[in-house]
């Protein structure tokens, strides 16, 4: 939970960070002048001006900042805001309405300074995750997994609902033959995301042709380890100190090929054997490099013998390196994807093909999605970052009050009046934009909360 939360903070204040100083920068860019740039909302903890310096909590009501701006980290780090003056935004602050405009006033400026101010920060959350894929396609390239065969399926995964059985090999989905993970795992279930999908497997020597439901692999989406990959070998990853398998000479990175005369496939069978076999001297025979060990282990009265397991790949691989354009030309391409597919969801949901409750998710999900690609490495938890960041830009330009898609069409429907909309109906639009978001807010950390 600790661990969840951290990663949590800190997914959420780069991301906010990034999406406010968009709009930050282009206020000042703009001659606007920024009361305020906040990461988190609520009571001021500590902040920083030109006026006052760094000073603790809350500052004093008739502080004059002399048009400087106030930074500081709020209590509750949800979000953040940048306090633009002369603009009616989630503050409902009003006290300009009376008063004449002044031209460092956001109410001052033309109609196109204003629209780019709106969407900077969406434009700041897209470059960030452009940047991101750049990054990551030009240093790292791309590691294609060539198979498609599955793992270990349990009777009781969404897996084995939806049709696939242990050690499938899946031919084509929908028609569509697939060669490698990544294909199969975008095709199955993103590309035809709210359909019944037409599985074709070799299953035990026979083509076998299944549907897969939408409901079902509407859940999937939303797990983790939805499939697991096969052509695997249960593998070491760390031995503890004076375990019982530090005394038999383990080592980690060491692969698990027999165990008690019977050869292994998965982690799940060597616990199976190990912790049925207690105080018991148990053969095993392990691949190191490449080397093959054989020595013994005695799980003890507890049927451990100190390691910690996961399933190492075998297959066929194939790298794919990208020059600096190509990378570039990647992550567009990586962009345009996820934002299709963003909208198909959202199609989906609408019409009733995917429950709302299976494609959103909230800060519990965000924290336990953060900890676990940190978990997985810095790669990872950077494409995770990446992501978040595009949705981030997605849901912000939405046309619905409160977000900055909400305060664009506002804003361009003054420009073509010719005039500003009434306080009142603003205010009032923000009102209700603000408690319908607080609802959905708690339905999704409602459905966060009941998924774990």
């Amino acid at each position: 939970m600790i661990e969840s939360t951290i990663y949590f903070i800190i997914t959420i204040g780069i991301l906010v960070f990034v999406h406010e100083f968009g709009h930050f920068i282009a206020a000042r860019m703009c001659g606007m002048r920024t009361d305020a740039f906040a990461i988190g909302f609520g009571k001021r903890l500590f902040g920083w001006n030109k006026v006052t310096g760094f000073t603790w909590g809350d500052l004093d009501k008739d502080t004059d900042l002399q048009g400087h701006t106030d930074y500081k980290l709020c209590l509750l780090p949800l979000g953040g805001y940048v306090k633009i003056a002369g603009m009616v935004d989630e503050s409902f602050d009003t006290e300009f309405v009376n008063k004449e405009p002044k031209p460092w006033e956001f109410r001052a400026k033309p109609t196109y300074q204003k629209l780019f101010v709106i969407t900077a920060g969406v434009l700041m959350n897209l470059l960030l995750a452009v940047a991101i894929y750049w990054g990551i396609n030009f240093f790292q390239g791309k590691r294609i997994l060539e198979t498609t065969k599955i793992g270990v399926v349990q009777d009781s995964s969404l897996a084995y609902q939806a049709g696939f059985r242990s050690f499938d090999k899946i031919i084509s989905v929908n028609g569509t033959p697939v060669s490698d993970w990544e294909n199969l795992l975008n095709t199955l279930l993103i590309k035809n995301i709210g359909k019944d999908v037409d599985v074709t497997v070799e299953r035990n020597g026979e083509k076998i042709t299944f549907t897969a439901p939408k409901k079902i692999l509407s859940k999937a989406t939303q797990k983790t380890m939805f499939l697991t990959i096969g052509d695997t070998k249960p593998m070491i990853n760390a031995v503890f100190k004076n375990s019982p398998a530090e005394k038999a000479g383990l080592k980690s990175g060491d692969i698990f090929f027999e165990l008690n005369k019977e050869k292994v496939l998965n982690t799940s069978q060597v616990i199976n054997i190990i912790t049925s076999h207690k105080k018991t001297e148990i053969p095993i025979r392990v691949i190191r490099k490449n080397d093959t060990i054989l020595t013994e282990v005695n799980p003890g009265v507890e049927g451990k013998i100190g390691v910690a397991l996961g399933d190492a790949y075998i297959g066929p691989i194939k790298y794919k390196d990208y020059g600096l354009g190509e990378s570039l030309n990647k992550s567009f391409s990586n962009i345009g994807l996820y934002t299709v597919l963003t909208f198909k969801m959202f199609s989906s949901v609408i019409k009733g093909d995917a429950a709302l409750a299976d494609n959103i998710g909230g800060p519990v999900k965000i924290a336990k999605y953060a900890a676990k690609s940190a978990d997985a490495g810095f790669v990872p938890f950077l494409s995770f970052l990446a992501l978040l960041s595009l949705s981030l830009a997605i849901i912000n330009i939405l046309p619905f009050p409160v977000l900055d898609g909400g305060h664009f069409v506002i804003i361009l429907i003054e420009g073509i009046v010719g005039r500003e909309l009434p306080v009142k109906v603003k205010i009032a639009i923000q009102n209700i934009g603000f408690v319908i978001l607080l609802l959905l807010m708690v339905f999704i950390v409602y459905t966060d909360i009941s998924s774990l």
